[in-house]
């Protein structure tokens, strides 16, 4: 959710000199672009995992602070709902053996996470949407003590001058009001990080851009919201609409919907600003005291706050971030793509590989001599974007030379293959090839990723006599003791006998 706010009120001056402001910003980063001064010699990869906190009954606990408070551990952080809370996995390099470490790093860090959490009668669960989140949760005091999460929303409503309206379509259609964002809380991903440079960004964008409805159908993990079976991965849908400015007839207008998959490839990494400052109004129109061209006039890398907190609140599924680090006191700017597309879960082995075979994907993509993105349009990419969060493993997908194949005849044909290749020219360790690319495979084969295995469990369950709540309670309680196992989602039992 990004940097905190200090005020939810900001007048209509205030608004002018923002807007003239990010403006002000985006000219010095397009100055920045044309002298290349970005750092990019050795890229690095991140990872946050955005998780769910539930009592000993596997129901939401609205404890984070408290929770957060016990972990004192400044990796871990607020997210907008009070059962939420997001881990920050350090930087690192993708060569040799560093995803195994990163892996080993990942558990122990959740682990004594856990141990903490147990200790408010709390448990931290690793999933896209928490299956039993009911509408009577998400009043009253749902959401984080935080400005910057009370002035989003408050935005948000302005913008509209109405309620906002969810209604998702699916094995269990779902329609309802809410006058708040807090249905958005429910929705919990893992992002992917990767620094480019600028001369790499747009490749690896498109890249990614091309890879998202493969990536989500291997790894959708959300099919209930408010005990309601919708889609495969339900998520992308339920965020799409809970943070949607635009009533009705702005829709029709064709106005873009700030949740987004975008419009076109691109060019640079300068296009995607660009388009956030011409087609979205600031929500969040909080001013810093830089001179963003003083400081560039005198050799400092400017922060371009505005810009950055307005990118902030443009939620691309792929999204372009502008950021500076302070290296020997130093601070050095770096570009990276921000993946989106992933919910959490269900496992870390599982992530690790959705993470493998993403980094591996983006290198032989962004590297061939006749791009796929050349091979198609960028609405079909869309369309499969949308198909796999819809359909998961069931969906049907276009691409270039195979016409329209399902996710496990692509991902076995063709895509095994250009994941390995790429990691290999990352110098990835043939072990760590062979340990996550083999889950992803798994995967594939069985065609059971987690929403797979969450609606089978929850089926049986209820075959077995159990209400829908009971059976979603029941299939978390199943679900929190594969993802504690660590093994591969596809090799779980569906609602195992006791």
């Amino acid at each position: 959710m990004g940097e905190e706010v200090k005020q939810t009120d900001f007048s209509r001056a205030h608004r002018r000199e923002y807007r003239r402001k990010v403006q002000l910003c985006l000219d010095v980063f397009e100055t920045m672009l044309a002298q290349s001064s970005f750092e990019f010699e050795r890229p690095l990869t991140g990872m946050e995992i955005e998780c769910n906190l539930v009592d000993s009954d596997y129901q939401p606990a609205m404890s984070n602070q408290e929770v957060l408070e016990a972990i004192a551990d400044p990796a871990y952080q607020t997210e907008l709902g009070a059962y939420n809370i997001e881990f920050n996995v350090p930087p690192r390099s993708l060569p040799a053996r560093a995803a195994l470490e990163l892996e080993g790093e990942v558990r122990a860090s959740l682990n004594a996470a856990e141990a903490k959490a147990n200790g408010n009668d709390a448990h931290i669960v690793m999933i896209g949407i928490l299956p039993t989140l009911m509408p009577e949760h998400l009043s009253g005091r749902w959401m984080s003590d935080s400005t910057r999460y009370q002035a989003l929303n408050d935005s948000i409503f302005t913008a509209r001058g109405e309620d906002i309206l969810i209604d998702i379509a699916g094995p269990e259609r779902l329609s309802l009001q809410t006058e708040s964002i807090a249905p958005e809380s429910a929705c919990t991903s893992m992002q992917l990080h990767l620094q480019v440079s600028p001369a790499d960004f747009a490749k690896n964008w498109n890249a990614a851009q091309v890879l998202a409805g493969p990536q989500l159908a291997l790894g959708a993990n959300s099919p209930y919201f408010f005990g309601h079976q919708l889609w495969a991965e339900t998520r992308i849908e339920l965020f799409t609409q809970a943070t949607d400015t635009r009533p009705d007839e702005l829709k029709t207008q064709g106005v873009r919907p700030r949740v987004w998959f975008g419009e076109r490839w691109i060019t640079s990494i300068f296009d995607l600003f660009e388009e956030n400052v011409r087609f979205f109004p600031s929500l969040l129109p909080e001013l810093s005291d830089e001179d963003p061209v003083g400081e560039l006039s005198e050799g400092r890398t400017p922060r371009l706050a505005e810009l950055r907190l307005h990118n902030g609140t443009i939620y691309r599924w792929n999204r372009p971030v502008y950021d500076v680090v302070e290296q020997d006191g130093v601070g050095r700017p770096h570009l990276r793509v921000e993946n989106r597309v992933l919910p959490a879960g269900p496992t870390v082995v599982d992530m690790m590989a959705n993470a493998a075979f993403y980094y591996g994907m983006l290198r032989t993509l962004s590297e061939e001599d006749r791009p796929l993105w050349t091979k198609m349009s960028f609405a079909a990419a869309h369309h499969n974007f949308l198909e796999a969060a819809q359909h998961g493993m069931d969906a049907r997908l276009y691409w270039p030379g195979l016409g329209e194949v399902t996710p496990d005849e692509l991902v076995l044909r063709q895509l095994l293959p250009m994941a390995d290749a790429g990691l290999r020219r990352w110098g990835v360790a043939g072990e760590v090839r062979d340990r996550y690319l083999g889950v992803i495979e798994g995967r594939a084969k069985t065609g059971r990723n987690g929403s797979v295995w969450q609606v089978s469990t929850v089926q049986a369950l209820q075959e077995r006599g159990m209400t829908r709540p009971e059976a979603l309670a029941g299939m978390l309680r199943l679900y929190c003791q594969g993802m504690h196992t660590n093994k591969p989602v596809h090799t779980w039992d569906v609602a195992p006998t006791e």
